[in-house]
């Protein structure tokens, strides 16, 4: 290949003082569409005919501190405490027929994540990674009763672990990192009170299961 050429593919590369720090620290901003998985309960399908599941999805939004510690060329140890906020809906359909939209279940996370980043081979000023790592958040808004003013007769626990995967870009600039990323986040166990509400048990008592599942997309600033 022409030397001009690979000239031209060749373009000055900012300097990375970041990954050359054993420890180096950032912030996160990012936004969320939080989720349900709901297994329904096929007894009581069966016999009253009610059937759950998650309506349109709500933005919420992320904030993070970045705290990297970077061990290896290719690998990195993120912790990433924060808080994240959002809200699900749940509708519950009977024959077919929407019977009740009211099911809002808000949710406010302090949150935190212990994440493992592969960071691929840097190509000028942009570098490929993918994360994995385990998440504990704590739910701050979930109730410890029902609340007899609003018409929501299902519960949250408030703790609950999740499984993190994700892929991003992290763009060199002139003064800093600069880091895009997009990340799925399963919950592992089931988040549902298991407790009715006094006159509407068939709410709680339409969901077998109920896990928790989270789509962000998440900008680093390091």
């Amino acid at each position: 290949m022409p030397v001009e050429l690979l000239a031209q593919k060749q373009k000055p590369k900012n300097r990375s003082w970041y990954d050359d720090k054993l420890f180096h620290f950032g912030f996160s901003l990012g936004f969320n569409t939080m989720d349900f998985r709901i297994t329904p309960s096929q007894n009581y399908l069966a016999a009253d005919s009610l059937y759950p599941e998650v309506s349109l999805l709500n933005p919420g939004i992320n904030i993070q501190i970045i705290t990297d510690l970077h061990p290896a060329n290719h690998w990195d140890i993120r912790f990433l405490p924060g808080v994240s906020f959002g809200q699900r809906n749940i509708r519950y359909y009977k024959n077919n027929v929407l019977i009740n939209d009211q099911q809002r279940l808000e949710s406010s996370f302090i949150e935190f994540p212990l994440l493992l980043k592969y960071k691929g081979d840097r190509l000028n000023n942009v570098r490929p990674y993918v994360v994995s790592g385990l998440n504990f958040r704590y739910d701050l808004a979930a109730k410890k009763e029902y609340d007899e003013e609003k018409p929501v007769y299902v519960r949250l626990k408030k703790p609950d672990r999740y499984y993190e995967v994700g892929a991003g870009l992290d763009f060199y600039l002139v003064y800093f990192k600069f880091s895009v990323e997009l990340k799925m986040s399963n919950g592992l166990f089931d988040v549902l009170v298991d407790e009715p509400a006094s006159g509407h048990t068939e709410y709680r008592n339409a969901i077998d299961k109920m896990k928790s599942q989270m789509w962000i997309i998440a900008f680093h600033f390091e």
